[in-house]
């Protein structure tokens, strides 16, 4: 019975600061997963060094020709990989190429919208262009740092803004910034993590962060999570070392939370994506005092530890973690 168990790999580590996160993402898909229909293996990406991680407490290390690895003498070839690297390479593209090139389903979206969405300044111009509200903010490359005075970056953006790498996640290299003195040090922290930094304009609002994926037979937003935290903004510590607290559903107007709905869903559309993606937004007052929905990002490799957003939004809506991966692993067998 078990040679009809299709074999998953939860693809996971990568390349960035965000390798020790990817890990805990993986450990909770593992823990979420259908053991009795599916054969999941965890395989650690890192540089050249790709391995699997065997039950026993073992390695074995991954053939990068057709991604298979050797158990008990004999070759064993994934059918799906499941991608949870947040940063390089799972979430810009390379490894969707890579997978592509093998002819392997996987979870996220194709080799463009990874790229597009992994930066954050051409998705948000990208976006910009279907009537999506995003923040005005300048990108600033690797050297070209005297192109901008701090009065012009003052003028165009305002005060307080956001300095943060143009290609990164879970807040590494982000700074709030209240007054140009403090512009220099935040660039040189953003470019510790990137190549390219963007300097966003600051939104005052509700941030909240939503969920969805679609397949064939449905699409399914998930109920919005407020977020709300004492620090300066949703940074590293917020994310990961309970500095936050986090509200599901969000305490926003019904009316809102069907807007935001439709808006994340037509999003997904836009930009063809698969998978479970999540939106960060902030809602914010217009002049009329009516709630403007802004988007901040779009991540496509969303945490999945048990306390990450998008396991607290699917239990909300009732449903089960356990189903939702093995309706996103068999829509991509379905013909």
């Amino acid at each position: 019975m078990n040679t009809l168990k299709r074999n998953i790999a939860i693809v996971c580590g990568g390349d960035s600061s965000e390798h020790d996160v990817s890990m805990r993402s993986a450990q909770g898909l593992y823990s979420f997963f259908d053991k009795e229909r599916y054969n999941i293996y965890i395989v650690d990406v890192k540089g050249q060094d790709w391995h699997v991680n065997l039950p026993n407490g073992t390695t074995a290390p991954i053939d990068k020709n057709d991604f298979s690895f050797v158990l008990d003498g004999k070759a064993v070839v994934f059918d799906y990989a499941y991608i949870t690297i947040h940063g390089t390479p799972g979430e810009n593209g390379v490894m969707q190429g890579y997978f592509e090139l093998l002819h392997i389903p996987y979870s996220t979206s194709g080799v463009l919208v990874e790229a597009m969405t992994f930066d954050k300044y051409v998705l948000n111009n990208y976006l910009r262009g279907w009537g999506v509200n995003v923040a005005k903010s300048i990108l600033v490359r690797r050297g070209e740092e005297s192109k901008y005075s701090d009065e012009f970056i003052e003028k165009e953006i305002g005060m307080p803004c956001f300095v943060k790498p143009a290609a990164d996640g879970s807040s590494f290299g982000v700074s709030k910034v209240k007054n140009v003195d403090q512009l220099a040090p935040a660039l040189r922290v953003a470019f510790m993590e990137s190549d390219e930094v963007m300097i966003e304009s600051f939104m005052k609002g509700t941030e909240i962060s939503i969920g969805c994926y679609k397949t064939r037979e449905k699409s399914v937003v998930f109920p919005a999570t407020e977020v709300v935290t004492s620090n300066e903004f949703f940074d590293y510590d917020a994310k990961y070392n309970g500095q936050v607290q986090e509200i599901t559903p969000a305490r926003i107007a019904p009316e809102t939370a069907k807007r935001v709905a439709e808006e994340v869903s037509r999003i997904y559309d836009i930009l063809h994506c698969n998978g479970i993606i999540r939106i960060d937004f902030i809602i914010s007052k217009d002049a009329d005092g009516n709630d403007k929905i802004n988007m901040i990002e779009v991540n496509t490799t969303p945490g999945m530890t048990a306390t990450s957003f998008i396991p607290q939004q699917v239990r909300a809506a009732g449903l089960d973690i356990k189903d939702v991966l093995t309706d996103i692993v068999e829509n991509q067998f379905k013909c």
